[in-house]
């Protein structure tokens, strides 16, 4: 017990000065999923608007794949990823396998479906009360998804940092394809597995209150995000 007391207590004193190696864990953490939210927000949010407002052959099923892909076990991504980027893979000419590059890709790949499958229900809901307008006033289909995304940003961020809390705390495929090199690609989740499998909880410890501050902030700007979008809905 004086033992995690004193975990706690170190933990504790990187926090407050700001430790150099803690920081910068913490900085690549958030560069490698900011640049993997934008990467799956461009692709996702179109994506999941345009299942939600065209009609085409195959439109059921691809609905169906992007929720079945929500639940992807992200050792597989990784596996997949890493089977992809090295040097007997396809993309090995690229020398992307163990770079902060190759845990953007496995990150996006993960969240993807999952601002997609989101961002068609929520669109999928609006147009319902939308449609009827659109026809009867001849809007253009890519105009009427732009007015969607538009009326729907509130309920669109809240599905944005549904994605970034996803990203930040996955550890399975970015230890396969970024391998955990220090100054390198070591990001919070891993270095939290590799700092407790050594014994060293001080450094672990801190970096896990910097996720639990980070999801606990994330959760909330959800919730004020989604009170916002009912004022603003009521208003």
């Amino acid at each position: 017990m004086q033992d995690f007391a004193q975990s706690f207590y170190l933990a504790g004193q990187l926090l407050i000065s700001g430790d150099p190696e803690l920081s910068e864990v913490v900085a690549l953490s958030l560069r490698v999923t900011a640049s993997a939210l934008a990467i799956s927000a461009l692709i996702g949010l179109p994506l999941g608007a345009l299942l939600a407002v065209a009609r085409f052959p195959g439109r059921t099923a691809l609905t169906v794949l992007a929720n079945a892909l929500m639940g992807l076990p992200p050792v597989v991504v990784g596996l997949t990823v890493y089977m992809l980027l090295s040097n007997a893979g396809p993309l090995g000419v690229l020398q992307l396998l163990y770079s902060p590059t190759a845990m953007i890709i496995a990150q996006s790949i993960l969240i993807t479906p999952i601002i997609i499958a989101l961002t068609r229900q929520v669109i999928a809901d609006l147009n319902a009360e939308y449609a009827e307008t659109f026809r009867s006033l001849v809007v253009p289909g890519h105009t009427a998804i732009i007015a969607l995304l538009w009326d729907a940003r509130f309920s669109i961020l809240t599905v944005l940092l549904a994605g970034f809390g996803r990203a930040i705390a996955e550890v399975g495929a970015v230890m396969i394809v970024g391998g955990n090199i220090n100054h390198v690609t070591r990001v919070m989740t891993t270095a939290i597995a590799l700092e407790t499998s050594r014994g060293e909880l001080a450094l672990a410890l801190a970096l896990g209150m910097v996720l639990l501050l980070i999801a606990l902030s994330v959760n909330g700007a959800v919730s004020l995000l989604k009170g916002v979008d009912r004022s603003t809905a009521h208003a």
